[in-house]
């Protein structure tokens, strides 16, 4: 699943731990370290636009709210999102569109604006939740591809025509 790093080149990387079930590892935040990425989380502050601190590790990851996992490091803020060059959004599906139905509390759709507008926003699902339309409104952020165990890296929305990358 690293392989889009090497196509997006990205120095920073926002992602997230992934918790029941979601898709991603915390392998997949230590690979990108590895590749000398600089890894952000989130951190949940209410309803707000997430707050992120530096990943260092798993041994860097405490217990939180909601049963999610978050970096103990200093809180950089919201605006740090603005220092990725890629943003890894969870999903619980997303459209050849770019829309993107995430878990419903809003923390993403609160944070997304946030993001570097050159920033490559990937929503992060299994192959089964890649879908053809779901409903999308007019102030929703779009992603820019989705990446599937079974199909990669795709571009999305504008992006491209829903095929891999």
């Amino acid at each position: 699943m690293l392989g889009w790093a090497e196509r997006c080149s990205p120095r920073v990387v926002a992602a997230y731990v992934p918790v029941r079930g979601e898709p991603g590892s915390t392998a997949l935040l230590d690979a990108l370290r590895a590749a000398s990425c600089r890894v952000l989380l989130p951190v949940v502050v209410g309803a707000a636009p997430l707050d992120w601190a530096d990943y260092t590790g798993a041994d860097s990851l405490d217990r939180a709210r909601y049963g999610l996992l978050e970096p103990n490091g200093p809180r950089l803020g919201a605006a740090e999102l603005g220092a990725a060059d890629a943003v890894l959004v969870p999903a619980l599906a997303v459209d050849e569109r770019g829309v993107r139905l995430g878990r419903g509390a809003g923390h993403y759709d609160r944070s997304l604006p946030l993001a570097d507008p050159a920033a490559r926003l990937i929503a992060v699902v299994r192959d089964a939740e890649f879908v053809a339309e779901l409903p999308g409104e007019e102030h929703d952020v779009r992603m820019h591809a989705v990446i599937t165990p079974g199909r990669g890296l795709v571009a999305v929305g504008g992006g491209g025509d829903g095929h891999a990358v």
